[in-house]
């Protein structure tokens, strides 16, 4: 098995937050990898890994970082495949990572998802692997179709809470 994705955060403190993107790959049956890897402690092991990931079957890179933040930008100048930031709430409520990884210079894009929000970066790398792929647009379509199937239960299940108050 050949991994499609790579899942790369820049400390294995980052894991708790990123195992949601693994989760959902696996729930996907999506091969993919898990790296620690520092745009700033281990910046040559950073460059060996994004100049071979195409070779190497990745099609999307999964890249989180909190603090400063390089590790997306950083991965997304040295290859042309997509890469999805991750923003991690290190310090300052995750905004500086936020605005690290989403401010990129023209030429260098980074799709951003939301701070600590690996489960829509897992998401979204399925999406851009399923316009080639028919079968993962068919497990995404019945993912989102158990998300509606959760909110139709979750109002049922409103209407028995009582409240003096409630009208309905």
């Amino acid at each position: 098995m050949t991994a499609k994705v790579s899942i790369i955060m820049g400390s294995t403190s980052d894991l708790p937050v990123m195992k949601k993107a693994a989760e959902f790959l696996d729930e996907m049956e999506i091969p993919f990898e898990i790296h620690a890897l520092s745009a700033h402690r281990t910046p040559e092991e950073v460059e060996r890994f994004a100049n071979g990931a195409k070779d190497n079957g990745i099609q999307v890179i999964i890249a989180a970082a909190g603090m400063a933040a390089h590790l997306p930008g950083v991965i997304a100048s040295m290859t042309t495949l997509p890469v999805i930031g991750v923003p991690i709430k290190a310090s300052l409520d995750g905004l500086d990572a936020l605005l690290a990884i989403v401010q990129m210079p023209p030429g260098i894009p980074v799709a951003t998802v939301g701070i600590d929000g690996a489960l829509n970066a897992g998401i979204l790398a399925a999406q851009i692997m399923a316009t080639a792929d028919e079968n993962l647009q068919h497990k995404l379509a019945d993912y989102k179709e158990n998300l509606k199937k959760k909110i139709v239960k979750a109002n049922e299940e409103l209407k028995e809470v009582k409240f003096k108050y409630k009208t309905n």
